[in-house]
């Protein structure tokens, strides 16, 4: 499957999607670090993660999918939330909160 597809299909199979550097175990940046901790502290319970250092064509790729140039990438429901700043500033907002919980109601 070509690797624009790929990323098509991972963001459209999970409500929340976050293209990270490492695992939520082991995050190799601490932009994905505080990212994926923003997500578990607004209360995302299942949160569908891409280590973009084990898969280096969508590393390349995606910021040409989503016109970002920078990772983490969030994705809830098929659509780009933002990077590692965005998602704090949801957070710290409330916002990511309600997000968050739409996204596992549906």
């Amino acid at each position: 499957m070509p690797v624009m597809e790929r990323i098509q299909a991972e963001v459209e199979a999970h409500p929340i999607v976050l293209f990270m550097k490492g695992t939520p175990q082991f995050p190799m940046c601490g932009f994905s670090s505080r990212a994926m901790h923003a997500l578990k502290s607004a209360g995302a319970g299942e949160v569908h993660t891409v280590n973009v250092l084990e898969e280096p064509e969508i590393r390349a790729n995606l910021p040409r999918f989503s016109n970002w140039p920078t990772f983490p990438q969030l994705f809830i429901h098929g659509e780009l939330i933002g990077g590692c700043d965005i998602t704090l500033e949801l957070f710290e907002s409330g916002e990511l909160q309600r997000i968050v919980s739409e996204a596992a109601a549906q």
